[in-house]
């Protein structure tokens, strides 16, 4: 079978892994562990609390550091309520297009590294080649922030990261970061024709989005002034807002999903410490001079870091020589890259596939994209031996 044959055919097995963020991956983990282990691959295994979803991280070549780590997520997002014209859990090709749930985002990419590994069992002489594939990305990187720790403390830490995130093979040096958040607010129920002897959560819940609003202009002039980004400033995003149970009952109870992606690490710190002092001075003693018991909780669903753009990066050097390519870019949307350069690595983000087909029903992978991937991942092999 040609390596084109046999990793289409590995993406159908992955495909039909129906690995959607609030469900296990812990099949597809078992399965890609196995064949790296056939190839040759030294592989982990690691568990979440509750065991039911794993992280892989495996490695090809000498137990050297400076090897190059090649990285993707495991998870998809649902296709609940989505209008397909396939079996989203199942690889149809049609038109040179590859259907199928997870296809671009990213199981493509995993599928061609997994498909060269025994390619690099014979290339990896003198450089490391090591897989990453984690849980839990398209729900907060919980799976790459769990990892982090481990690779931290090892000796062998590999000095190149590649995630291979649906970027049409562009290599992409830089993204922001992504931070998300659920603000539940609890005040005191009453008939609605006394509002004066309640707390309406959902009224406390507005002001606040209101701040959100008031901050999402004062962020526009913090924007460094030689930023890259589109738009160049930090974005915030209120998702939805939630409460109440009936036209005339004061209502209780109410929370805020709301993400902001921050172009650099001190718009985030300036946007909570705002928010944690107008919760504190302004919202707070107004519900609580009503009842005293009245709070407003912050949870934080993901705190993950951008991809910050480096003068010198061997990540970047590398892949534009494996790619052909002759330019780098930067993308609004996040992934785990900024996890690994946080750890020391160089890191780019470049894989098959549209972004613009990531979530959506009927996703594809064409066959041209899928290729440039493997001719990256081949020509990769070259630069693990003498």
């Amino acid at each position: 079978m040609s390596r084109m044959g046999e990793t289409v055919d590995l993406l159908g097995r992955l495909v039909a892994f129906p690995t959607v963020s609030s469900d296990s991956n812990l099949e597809m983990i078992v399965f890609l562990a196995d064949r790296l282990s056939s190839a040759g691959a030294r592989v982990e295994m690691q568990q979440n609390a509750d065991g039911t979803k794993a992280n892989l991280f495996a490695t090809i070549g000498p137990e050297e550091p400076g090897g190059i780590l090649l990285s993707g997520h495991s998870d998809v997002v649902p296709v609940t309520d989505q209008e397909w014209t396939t079996d989203p859990f199942a690889v149809t090709e049609r038109d040179g297009r590859l259907y199928g749930r997870g296809t671009c985002d990213m199981k493509g990419f995993i599928a061609a590294a997994v498909a060269m590994a025994p390619l690099y069992a014979d290339a990896a002489t003198r450089r490391p080649i090591h897989f990453a594939f984690t849980h839990d990305e398209e729900i907060g990187c919980l799976g790459a922030q769990a990892l982090a720790p481990l690779l931290r403390e090892r000796e062998a830490l590999p000095s190149v990261a590649i995630i291979g995130e649906p970027t049409l093979m562009q290599v992409i040096e830089g993204h922001k970061g992504c931070y998300e958040y659920s603000v539940h607010f609890t005040g005191l129920e009453g008939h609605g024709s006394a509002p004066g002897r309640g707390v309406n959560a959902v009224e406390f819940a507005v002001r606040y989005v209101m701040r959100l609003m008031e901050l999402t202009e004062e962020l526009k002039a913090r924007a460094p002034a030689t930023n890259r980004f589109d738009p160049p400033w930090t974005t915030i995003n209120t998702g939805a807002l939630q409460g109440g149970v009936a036209h005339n009952v004061i209502p209780g109870r109410a929370r805020i999903d709301w993400e902001m992606r921050p172009v650099q690490t001190g718009d985030a710190d300036f946007v909570k410490t705002t928010l944690r002092e107008f919760c504190a001075e302004e919202l707070l003693p107004r519900m609580r001079k009503v009842d005293p018991s009245a709070d407003i909780v912050t949870e934080v669903m993901g705190e993950v870091d951008g991809l910050v753009p480096m003068d010198e990066s061997e990540a970047r050097d590398l892949v534009l020589a494996l790619t052909g390519e002759s330019d780098t870019s930067t993308v609004p949307f996040g992934t785990e890259a900024g996890i690994f350069q946080a750890l020391g690595m160089s890191a780019v983000v470049c894989g098959p596939g549209s972004i613009a087909q990531a979530h959506r029903p009927d996703e594809y992978l064409s066959l041209d994209q899928l290729g440039r991937c493997l001719d990256m991942l081949e020509r990769l092999a070259g630069r693990l031996g003498p």
